[in-house]
């Protein structure tokens, strides 16, 4: 008995002792809206393995001997809520209990549908990569800066870190939605679905993912399965006078019901006559399905579909003289036809996506998702088209044509009135047509329907072909990809992810006549090539243009017929990945690498009469194959629970896009001349503060990309055909360097339970480095063309794309009683416009005879090619909103006003490459308004956005 009393005691103090030893940390979650208890959130004690789910009472408890010690953070975190960090201070014997933490409803549930608003807006009118809006990317980080560049530098097409959004990746359930063809996002794909777009997880730069590698301006997943939604539904109803008029969307989730199936669907309706921008037409429909079976503790599968077909009018770049005469709001692709507002320029897409998503729990520790996604349908870009000819007569069988029909643009450069005052010496005569020339524009200079039909009809009495018609430049994709993605956590501190991927495109890619504009069909050739004079006085018969295909020559086309060109396209990417993911109490790091191999193809299905013989336009390129691969690693240093060290770097290479492949790929399979891979070094390091107050990050950043390509199109006069005379180009830039650093910095502070005081700043410089390797193709001339020694001069200039310098200060206050308003004041600085790298070459400085001017001033050159930097500016913005719990339905509204102060500023712009030599660059500079002056993007004035909802 004594042996046992004494064994008896031995084991109960030694009992006590371990459980003195433990320990806790429990609490409740409160929602501070009903004052209900909030179930099933999320705690976690930051960069450990230790979590727990508040239970129905909403009870949560974490204890354990091994708890990391010292100052730490809880997250908080729920679906629809917003998250909370708390710092905490854990020490072994101690109980520290939370109660009540007061959970708040997500307004920026709200917020964030006006940085998905503002970004998929301006992708959808964009398809040349112009648009460097990245909001969609940044907003599902709670981080002070990331929040500022989503929501208040974006409208300025500010781009964190100078990185273009082909930088970064989006994936939709694990898969990758990045076009090949580009390499950006299509976020005209999924636009309108807000309301199931919330679950975003965004890895920023290189960091660690748990899907892919990922790419330098970070990684976002959107996570579309029907499980995930919280359950009930959604009505909202936005209006706006940006890009759209009116939104209505209507969504239900059923969460996860107990027979363990799950839906989800939402519809939306996006609309407007027009948006800020004169003309532009917004016409679009969202659809959204999702239904999961979990068909045991261990499977689940998730389809998911979406469609959301969309109409978009666009607007393009203008001149100073043009804004002057007509306003920031002149759009020159619109015009009155019958009374009604057209645009000749609008973009159509339709590319509905399907998933099937298996998401597999092998055990407690090692998770497999397995992805299958199809995406089919079309993009269309439509544009009016000209042959130039007019048939004069038929002789023995034969059509006679002139050529050189007008261009008919609202902005065309002979419609203006410096084109009647470029001469030296204007005489009266000059002044009188320059005024003329003004007052018709500013009554009208748009396209002029109306006129266009009349020509169509009076164009050949028998035949009535159109000279002018309207065209859909079409792509029409079928992408298949596949992807299984492992987690396993190996052990406490030890993680890794894998994955393994395939993608496979095929494209077909034409022109389609869309409207014969009154006439009965349209001949399809190509008069440019032929009609030198351009004056309109030669005539020709039929059989001396240039054929489009010639296997098919002089063929009439009707509307929905493809003429012109036809090719198709290949591209199949695999690729695979492997992250270790290690957690200790003072440092967390990871490593990754990835490798993978990427090839294209064209098919011609054309044979273009000036790309003829030798596969040069018909049948298949050559194959091109690339084999990419990248290293990545980073780590976190603890130097206390409020301090931290984070550091990231990465090397990778990239294959270049399908469009910076092929030269010109609309008219012949020839491929760039020493295209690499593009080779990116990538490093940051951050400095991170948390405390109760104050939340703020200090980051410096360096990012330097070699072998990019580069292919631009346009007129110039610099470039000649064989009758001396200006021609059309691709020019061709290779071997292109440069490099983005600089410092980025955000803090927010919450000096009041209701005031949170907020500034974010980035100070940074992207130039180029090297001098690319530049050439020249053209249909007028059969080999590539180079320019002095072949190189271009844009060493130290800098990489155009909105402003390098943006600052905030701002204040955000939240009432009690749920409304609230922030206010944040922006300044911008350090834009420069797109440089006209023709100009920059050694034949700027030669005559036609490949003698330097006589009259070629070095000092007057360098002024001309000066770099120019757009004007500072500074924007306020105003949000606000309030909510209503009225039984089981919260109600409120989100509301912002942009540049209240309708500050009239410059996003952005690009030098006209139509003159590119001295002599005619001085003749421009010496005239009091230039004809071929640099063209602009102007920021919006004074706009509103305003959103009401009802969620049950």
């Amino acid at each position: 008995m004594r042996k046992f009393t004494g064994t008896f005691f031995a084991l109960f103090f030694a009992t006590g002792f371990l459980v003195a030893q433990n320990a806790v940390v429990k609490g409740r979650v409160v929602d501070s809206n009903s004052s209900d208890v909030v179930p099933d959130v999320t705690i976690t004690i930051q960069a450990s393995i230790y979590e727990a789910m508040t239970d129905a009472k909403g009870l949560f408890n974490i204890e354990s001997m091994e708890l990391p010690q010292g100052e730490q953070v809880l997250l908080v975190r729920k679906e629809g809520y917003n998250s909370q960090r708390i710092p905490i201070t854990i020490q072994n014997g101690k109980t520290l209990n939370l109660d009540p933490i007061l959970l708040e409803i997500d307004l920026t549930d709200i917020e964030a549908q006006i940085g998905v608003i503002s970004l998929s807006d301006n992708e959808l009118s964009d398809d040349d990569g112009t648009s460097f809006n990245v909001s969609g990317l940044l907003q599902a980080s709670r981080d002070a800066f990331l929040n500022a560049a989503s929501f208040d530098f974006s409208a300025t097409f500010f781009r964190p870190r100078g990185l273009d959004n082909a930088n970064g990746k989006v994936l939709i359930n694990g898969l990758e939605m990045n076009k090949q063809f580009t390499g950006r996002p299509q976020w005209g794909n999924w636009g309108g679905l807000n309301d199931v777009q919330r679950n975003r997880e965004f890895s920023m730069g290189l960091t660690a993912n748990d899907y892919t590698f990922g790419d330098v301006a970070g990684t976002t997943n959107i996570v579309m399965r029907a499980s995930q939604y919280r359950q009930g539904g959604r009505v909202s109803y936005a209006s706006s006078n940006r890009s759209y008029r009116g939104r209505i969307i209507g969504t239900y989730n059923s969460g996860l019901m107990q027979n363990g199936w799950a839906y989800s669907f939402s519809v939306a309706r996006r609309y407007g006559d027009e948006g800020y921008q004169e003309g532009t037409v917004y016409d679009a429909n969202s659809f959204f399905a999702s239904v999961e079976k979990k068909i045991n503790d261990e499977h689940s599968l998730n389809f998911t579909a979406f469609y959301t077909p969309n109409r978009r009018g666009r607007s393009t770049a203008i001149t100073e003289e043009q804004r002057d005469l007509k306003g920031i709001q002149y759009n020159p692709n619109w015009g009155y036809q019958d009374g009604e507002i057209r645009n000749s320029r609008i973009r159509e897409i339709e590319e509905p996506v399907f998933m099937l998503n298996h998401y597999w729990t092998l055990n407690e520790k090692t998770t497999l998702n397995t992805n299958i996604g199809y995406q089919t349908g079309t993009i269309k870009n439509s544009r009016i088209d000209n042959n130039g000819t007019r048939l004069l007569s038929t002789l023995d069988g034969q059509n006679f044509y002139s050529g050189g029909a007008r261009n008919i643009s609202g902005n065309y450069y002979q419609r203006l009135p410096s084109y009647f005052l470029r001469f030296d010496n204007p005489t009266s005569y000059n002044y009188q047509q320059a005024y003329l020339a003004r007052e018709e524009f500013v009554a009208d200079g748009q396209i002029p329907w109306n006129t266009i039909y009349d020509a169509n009809i009076d164009n050949d009495g028998n035949a009535r072909n159109s000279t002018y018609i309207l065209q859909n430049d079409v792509n029409k994709d079928n992408q298949f990809q596949f992807n299984s993605i492992l987690f396993s956590q190996i052990s406490e501190n030890i993680a890794l992810n894998a994955n393994v991927a395939f993608r496979n495109l095929k494209s077909e890619n034409y022109a389609e006549v869309s409207d014969l504009l009154g006439g009965n069909g349209y001949l399809d050739i190509d008069t440019f090539s032929q009609d030198a004079s351009g004056d309109g006085s030669a005539t020709t018969t039929d059989d001396s243009f240039v054929q489009s295909d010639v296997r098919n020559p002089n063929r009439i086309v009707g509307v929905g017929d493809r003429y012109k060109y036809n090719f198709e396209l290949d591209a199949t990417t695999i690729s695979g990945f492997a992250q270790a993911q290690f957690k200790y109490s003072l440092v967390d790091f990871y490593a990754a690498v990835n490798g993978g191999t990427t090839s294209y193809q064209r098919n011609g299905l054309y044979e273009n009469g000036n790309f003829q013989g030798n596969n040069r336009s018909f049948g298949e390129s050559e194959k091109l194959d690339f084999t990419n691969y990248g290293i990545k690693g980073g780590a976190t240093y603890k130097v206390t629970g409020r301090h931290l060290i984070d550091i990231n770097a990465g090397y990778l290479t990239k294959a270049p896009s399908i469009r910076n492949s092929f030269s010109n790929s609309r008219q012949n399979n020839d491929v760039v001349r020493n295209l690499e891979t593009e080779k990116i070094q990538n490093l940051d390091l951050s400095y991170i503060f948390r405390s109760p107050i104050v939340k703020a990050r200090l980051t410096g950043f360096y990012n330097k990309v070699n072998d990019q390509t580069d292919i631009n199109f346009y007129f110039t006069e610099s470039v000649r055909n064989a009758d001396g005379d200006g021609t059309f180009v691709q020019e061709v830039l290779t071997g292109i360097e440069s490099r983005r650093a600089g410092a980025e910095f955000g803090i927010e502070a919450q000096v009041t339970p209701t005031i949170k005081l907020k500034g974010a700043a980035s100070m940074a410089q992207y130039v180029y480095t090297n001098n690319p390797d530049q050439y020249f193709t053209s249909d007028d001339f059969d080999a590539f063309r180079e320019l002095g020694d072949g190189t271009t001069n844009l060493k130290n200039i800098h990489v155009a794309g909105g402003p390098e310098n943006a600052y905030q200060l701002g204040f955000e206050y939240r009432d009690p009683d749920f409304w609230w308003v922030g206010v944040t004041g922006n300044y911008f600085s350090n834009a420069y416009v797109d440089v006209s790298s023709l100009r920059r070459n050694d034949n700027f400085a030669t005559d036609v005879d490949g003698q330097i001017f006589n009259d070629y001033d070095p000092e007057v050159a360098q002024d001309l090619l000066q770099q120019e930097q757009l004007d500072s500016y500074s924007l306020v913005n105003v949000v606000g909103g309030k909510s209503w719990k009225i039984d089981d339905y919260y109600v409120g509204f989100f509301a912002t006003i942009n540049n209240v102060f309708d500050t009239r500023y410059r996003t952005g712009g690009f030098e006209d490459s139509r003159v590119g030599d001295y002599r005619g660059l001085v003749e421009e500079s010496n005239r009091e308004t230039a004809v071929f002056s640099n063209r602009y993007f102007y920021g919006y004035g004074t706009t509103y956005y305003l959103n009401l909802y009802v969620r049950f």
